[in-house]
């Protein structure tokens, strides 16, 4: 007796709508807003650009002394500059995340494609199997006895 393989419904609606990707995402005004701003500072070019306005201010904070300078480092320098460089490092793992990710994906949907061609050889297999027992069981009526 042969069983029908199911698919999940699932399955169906992920074939559908592919991988999930980020870009698709509605994410409104304020949204759209907060990603451009994190994609301008988020530039190596922008912590250039910060990095000449900190040394702008650096001649003064040298004549204010070791706090002014300390201070200047701290609170000028690593905040600003570094900031860019800690979001362009987010950006380069993200972006290795998200192939990652879409390589998982399509692991997963070339397995499942694998999955359901093993059921329909299986079944396949199990009807074939039948017709050789219903042959096999015709002719056992038939072959004559010694």
């Amino acid at each position: 007796m042969a069983t029908t393989h199911q698919k999940h419904p699932r399955l169906e609606e992920r074939a559908k709508a592919g991988p999930h990707l980020i870009k698709h995402e509605h994410v409104g005004i304020n949204g759209r807003l907060a990603v451009w701003i994190t994609s301008v500072v988020g530039t190596m070019w922008c912590a250039y650009a910060f990095a000449i306005l900190a040394f702008v201010s650096l001649p003064e904070a040298i004549r204010g002394g070791t706090a002014t300078l300390i201070s200047w480092v701290a609170q000028t320098f690593l905040q600003l500059v570094l900031l860019s460089v800690i979001m362009v490092g987010q950006k380069v793992a993200a972006a290795a995340a998200d192939k990652q990710a879409l390589q998982t994906y399509q692991d997963a949907e070339a397995l499942l494609q694998i999955q359901d061609e093993l059921h329909r050889l299986i079944k396949v297999n199990t009807e074939l199997t039948e017709e050789v027992h219903s042959i096999l069981t015709k002719n056992a009526g038939q072959m004559p006895t010694t």
